[in-house]
């Protein structure tokens, strides 16, 4: 059994206003490609079909097109699809008994009521069933009349809501069983803090998303999506795929791919990744401003400018455009720091809770909590 994992596509995203249609059309192409060199017997994608809960039409032709040229390579091919946090659930769950009957398997709610399971695709081999669990993103909210509730009536804590679900499940451990999932999963031993997250990843306030990644280990793999770079989960048979494309600034210089894994017997498995090459990278350039105009390229760039001495605003901004037709932005590294910053640590980068708080200053448990409320429903609306 052979199948790609991938997750976090973001059709529909803009990179600082630049629209990444083109870039990812390309993408993909090299994705059906590479699905016609090697014959996996599935595709998977993890989540974050696209980058809006409401996607542009312009989206969703981009990803009909997509799967249109995938199933059309390679007829007897299962694709598999789970909703991310970034999707609508309710959406990528249209039409799924009737894709289901052409082996594609585009899942976009968990199980919400006593009689529903997590869904479970079959696919057979020389040594039998593999069983993929496909449980698209969950919220303690969504799934609460079937994981229940704290004993006041508050929802599950996300660790708490996912140890539910899996439960509930009859996993036969004696066959192969992978596990599709879209959360924030932590590696053994490992604090949030820990994890690097990305600029264009959204984070909850207090990590309170966080799932203990020892509850995958009942999983002969796991496909993860959520998290942007390339990252594992205790072993390289249990861990997040990265973005096909870089999705922000932060990601310049990432190597991205994809995850091919290969099963025969129970227990005997392996995993190589196959490099995408991205139509133009995203780069970040710092130095003096001559020093930055001798690497004019026609990438995604971003300029950081070291100038000690005052530059003429209007000519360094043309020159800079000139040397770089997708100049996503331009930034000054300036000695000088204006009174009114928050004064914080240099060398560590605040989240939007830490700002608030360090903007406020003194504030009290229950204002803290409030805070962060508020702060999380502002991404998750942003988010839609």
């Amino acid at each position: 059994m052979k199948f790609f994992h991938l997750s976090d596509l973001h059709i529909g995203l803009k990179l600082l206003n630049r629209d990444l249609s083109e870039d990812q059309e390309y993408i993909f192409r090299q994705i059906t490609d590479l699905a016609v060199l090697h014959r996996p017997d599935a595709v998977v994608i993890a989540g974050d079909i696209y980058d809006r809960a409401v996607p542009s039409a312009e989206a969703v032709e981009l990803f009909d097109r997509f799967l249109t040229g995938l199933t059309q390579s390679l007829p007897g091919m299962a694709v598999m699809i789970i909703s991310g946090n970034h999707d609508s659930g309710l959406r990528l769950n249209c039409f799924r008994s009737v894709l289901a009957r052409q082996q594609v398997h585009m899942i976009g709610l968990p199980p919400q009521r006593p009689e529903e399971f997590i869904e479970k695709v079959v696919l057979k081999d020389n040594w039998g069933p593999v069983n993929f669990y496909l449980l698209p993103f969950v919220k303690p909210s969504m799934v609460k009349q079937i994981v229940g509730t704290e004993e006041n009536g508050n929802n599950l804590s996300y660790n708490e809501t996912l140890r539910r679900l899996l439960d509930r499940e009859t996993i036969d451990e004696s066959q192969r069983n992978v596990l599709v999932s879209h959360q924030f999963y932590l590696p053994p031993h490992v604090q949030a803090e820990q994890v690097e997250r990305m600029e264009s990843e959204i984070r909850t306030v207090g990590n309170i998303d966080e799932v203990s990644g020892e509850m995958l280990q009942i999983f002969d793999y796991a496909a993860l999506g959520h998290i942007h770079k390339p990252m594992k989960v205790g072993d390289e048979f249990h861990r997040y795929c990265g973005t096909p494309l870089a999705c922000s600034v932060s990601e310049a210089g990432q190597e991205k791919g994809i995850v091919m894994v290969e099963m025969v017997e129970k227990g005997n498995l392996k995993t190589s990744v196959l490099p995408l090459v991205p139509l133009r990278k995203v780069r970040l350039f710092r130095g003096t401003l001559s020093q930055v105009l001798a690497q004019a390229c026609d990438d995604y760039v971003t300029v950081i400018l070291t100038d000690r001495t005052d530059l003429d605003i209007l000519d360094m901004q043309d020159r800079l455009r000139n040397a770089f037709p997708r100049l996503l932005e331009i930034r000054r590294e300036t000695i000088r720091q204006a009174d009114y910053r928050v004064q914080a640590d240099p060398g560590k980068q605040l989240d939007p809770f830490e700002l608030c708080c360090a903007f406020l200053g003194e504030t009290t448990g229950e204002e803290q909590e409030l805070l962060r409320d508020v702060i999380n429903t502002v991404q998750e609306v942003n988010a839609k």
